[in-house]
């Protein structure tokens, strides 16, 4: 590409009240205001005695503002002003100035942020009950629970503090703060957010997770998921007190276990000929070696989890193991063991690839890192956990803008979503007072955008049956 003109130094003028350059946001918000989000924000965040009195005034209208801007690509408070520019304040009301949102946010305390935390879990029904979300939650749902570590630098984050995070293959320690979050996903829908809880960066990472999972069951039970639902997780929430949890709730679980004597022992217990080859559908990265390999065999064997403690459970030991790629040349194979403990009634190859999906939670982590949790904005706590929140909100309400614009969008990343429907730019005309918005010609993606439109300015919900 080259440039087709000859500009001179004075040929570039930001003078336009008329242009927009997120039109995508009309549907995305006309969307938002379907499903009751200002009116859940409204009715459940309440700061009775804020620090400065003007700063909990009208939480509902900041709060979506500070969603609209995350759908847009925003990443940190001053970010927010994108949703202020041309003619964005003509297509919106209540657009708040980014210093007004984060006097907003530095008044959230723990207990404001559970009321956000409310909202997000109510919002997701309202969403479900709109929007197909979660095609298949009639037979199967599935629960992921992990936290990550961001990183943050200097001393005036509130909580900041170092905890353990794996890089390449390798734990390093890293001062940062450590969110805690759950999703719901199914065999075809893309996992949306049920819960996020800021924590300080040394927390261990199962803490809460019982309380979480709970909510989340009862979250996805709110979202119509009416088939079994599956808990997954890693060897952080392999404990008796998350089984326990999982049980309660009617719940099946799906956990690695850390390898102790016992599973040791249990494993070893397994005959050679009762492993079973299993063919991965791709290839996947030795997390050791950092290798490629594509096959492993399983084995099961029952085992009782947790004996010493008031959580004792019998279920599925299942075992994975694969030839260790740092001993090539080894006269007999050795065995890395992945051990995971479940009580799926699956098949063991089955249910051996079904409990490795559970990374499925790691594209709702690169989807938040990539967006509004590039940073950490606020060196409060509280604002902190209030934008983690919103981020999840933000990031469910593009789970369903994709799942209304069809096609490939409905499992597409966040970026994606924002580079196709949300950010294209737009000249907004009057004519006859009625407004018409002048998108580009040839966009690759209009018919999508358009069938967006359709399903959003254009929903008539169906007129109540009278009597």
């Amino acid at each position: 590409m080259q440039v087709s003109h000859s500009f001179a130094a004075a040929s570039a003028v930001f003078d336009d009240e008329h242009l927009v350059s997120c039109a995508g946001l009309v549907p995305v918000m006309t969307l938002a205001a379907q499903t009751g989000l200002g009116q859940l924000l409204d009715a459940k965040v309440d700061i009775a005695e804020p620090r400065i009195r003007s700063g909990s005034a009208n939480p509902a209208p900041k709060l979506t503002t500070v969603i609209a801007g995350m759908c847009a690509g925003a990443d940190s408070i001053d970010d927010l002003d994108m949703v202020r520019a041309g003619g964005m304040k003509t297509l919106f009301n209540g657009v708040y100035a980014p210093s007004t949102i984060g006097t907003l946010l530095r008044e959230f305390t723990f207990g404001h942020a559970r009321q956000l935390e409310s909202v997000l879990r109510e919002h997701l029904g309202a969403l479900s009950r709109r929007v197909p979300l979660l095609p298949g939650a009639d037979e199967r749902a599935f629960i992921d629970i992990d936290s990550l570590l961001r990183p943050v630098y200097g001393h005036a984050k509130q909580g900041a503090s170092y905890g353990h995070t794996k890089i390449a293959g390798k734990q390093i320690l890293r001062k940062g703060l450590s969110p805690l979050i759950t999703t719901i996903s199914t065999e075809t829908a893309a996992p949306v957010i049920t819960g996020a809880r800021l924590r300080a960066g040394k927390t261990n990472s199962g803490k809460g997770a019982a309380r979480m999972i709970a909510q989340a069951v009862a979250s996805a039970r709110a979202a119509g998921v009416s088939g079994q639902i599956l808990v997954r997780g890693d060897s952080a929430y392999g404990n008796g007190v998350v089984v326990a949890a999982c049980r309660r709730a009617g719940a099946r679980f799906s956990v690695v276990l850390t390898k102790n004597r016992a599973v040791a022992a249990a494993i070893n217990s397994i005959g050679e000929d009762a492993w079973t080859p299993v063919k991965y559908p791709g290839a996947v990265r030795d997390p050791d070696t950092g290798a490629w390999i594509s096959d492993a065999e399983v084995a099961e064997v029952p085992y009782t989890a947790f004996a010493s403690t008031p959580h004792a459970v019998t279920a599925r030991l299942i075992v994975r193991r694969v030839k260790d790629a740092r001993y090539p040349d080894a006269l007999f194979p050795v065995w890395r063991y992945h051990p995971f403990f479940t009580d799926t009634t699956e098949p063991v190859d089955t249910a051996d690839v079904t409990h490795r999906r559970h990374a499925v939670i790691e594209t709702v982590f690169a989807d938040l890192i990539d967006g509004p949790l590039a940073h950490m904005p606020s060196g409060r706590f509280g604002a902190n956990s209030a934008w983690i929140l919103c981020a999840a909100i933000a990031h469910n309400v593009l789970r369903a803008v994709g799942v209304l614009a069809g096609g490939a969008h409905a499992v597409a990343r966040g970026a994606t979503l924002r580079r196709r429907i949300v950010t294209i730019p737009a000249r907004l005309a009057r004519p006859q007072r009625r407004p018409i918005l002048h998108l580009p010609s040839h966009w690759p993606w209009s018919h999508h955008w358009l069938a967006l439109w359709r399903n959003t300015i254009g929903y008539s919900p169906p007129a109540t049956a009278t009597t």
